[in-house]
């Protein structure tokens, strides 16, 4: 063989080599499963469904090999339908994965191994929810003191539980894991602190059509967090005229823009609240709009008189699609933000006596 030949050849086979140890190998284990059966590897991008690739079941177990891909998203591995599926979410990287149904986890790699570590500690904040939600909806003996009480540990526990969720993300924002924590977590986030990460991101995780929902929601929530000027848009009223914003928080010493709808429970739970607010501080220059997330007009006007509102109201009848929720970042209602006559957001977010509180330091 010729030098040169010799040379090339051993370059393929080292080229070889290195693509092999630089896949992947999935092993997992069904039992009763039958010889046949398929076990498929798939990927979700939004609501939308991918079939990557398929295994066919021998003697119990199946295998998966091959070069992970550019896209960062988990894939899951999927056995049956129906009441009888399984399902097991693998973050697809360099080495021997191991996959057990039967608990939902996949280990053997860095980013599965971590991903499983950081779901046994998030398992237990969530039983601990669990048990406290089924305590207060079960149990009827309960005083109403001990029902705050649930209400405050349940409070606490979550708070804590987000705390924890951050952090790992944080910890692991160079990584998957990271990245996919930010992309499921970052609506929960306070605001800033989604920012924040996405900042320190690798542009490479950015892909997803998931991830560049998050950045366009936070890009517009960053523009009304609290210290920024409010943004103005315009709507109709109940009776059909065009009006802005800005018409009524140039009239007012403070503004409680208030985002609701006729179809939520929580929104309509709050009103009381608002409805006191308004009253206890209207004379002193407070004042209120109204913008609905609804999409049916006749519910959200029997709503206005169900509710004893009596402060302008505005809508585009898009419900989620609503512009002006999109500008504010409301991914949740009721949500208000809180405005000062030259348009500076001062607070955002207020709930039950926070918004009578805040008024009292401000209309003194």
């Amino acid at each position: 063989m010729k030098k040169g030949l010799l040379f090339a050849a051993a370059g393929v086979m080292a080229l070889a080599a290195c693509q092999e140890k630089n896949g992947y190998t999935i092993n997992g284990t069904i039992a009763d499963a039958k010889d046949g059966d398929y076990v498929y590897m798939r990927y979700y991008d939004g609501r939308e469904s991918f079939t990557l690739d398929s295994a066919v079941v021998k003697n119990g177990k199946f295998e998966f090999k091959g070069m992970p891909d550019s896209v960062f998203a988990p894939k899951y591995i999927t056995y049956g339908s129906g009441a009888n599926s399984m399902v097991s979410m693998v973050f697809v990287e360099e080495g021997n994965i191991n996959v057990d149904f039967a608990n939902n986890k996949a280990t053997g790699t860095p980013a599965n191994d971590a991903f499983t570590a950081y779901n046994e500690k998030y398992t237990l904040f969530d039983r601990q929810l669990g048990d406290i939600q089924r305590i207060y909806s079960t149990d009827t003996t309960l005083t109403d003191v001990q029902r705050d009480s649930l209400v405050e540990a349940y409070d606490k526990i979550m708070s804590e539980c987000m705390d924890f969720v951050y952090n790992q993300a944080e910890t692991n924002i160079d990584n998957v894991v990271g990245a996919y924590l930010l992309q499921t977590n970052g609506f929960s986030f306070e605001v800033e602190q989604t920012s924040a990460l996405l900042e320190k991101l690798p542009q490479k995780f950015m892909a997803s059509s998931s991830m560049a929902r998050l950045k366009e929601y936070i890009d517009n929530a960053m523009n009304t967090v609290v210290g920024k000027k409010f943004v103005d848009f315009s709507m109709d009223t109940p009776e059909g005229k065009t009006v802005k914003l800005s018409d009524f928080v140039s009239k007012n010493k403070y503004t409680l823009i208030d985002f609701w709808a006729s179809w939520c429970g929580p929104c309509r739970q709050e009103m009381p609240n608002v409805v006191a607010a308004y009253k206890q501080f209207k004379a002193k220059g407070f004042g209120i709009v109204g913008v609905s997330l609804d999409k049916d007009a006749d519910k959200w006007k029997q709503a206005i008189k169900d509710l004893n509102i009596t402060w302008p109201q505005m809508s585009d009848l898009k419900a989620w699609q609503c512009e002006g929720a999109q500008l504010y970042g409301v991914r949740s209602i009721p949500a208000t933000v809180l405005v000062d006559q030259e348009g500076n957001i001062i607070a955002r977010d207020l709930r039950g006596d926070e918004i009578s509180e805040k008024l009292g330091e401000l209309l003194k």
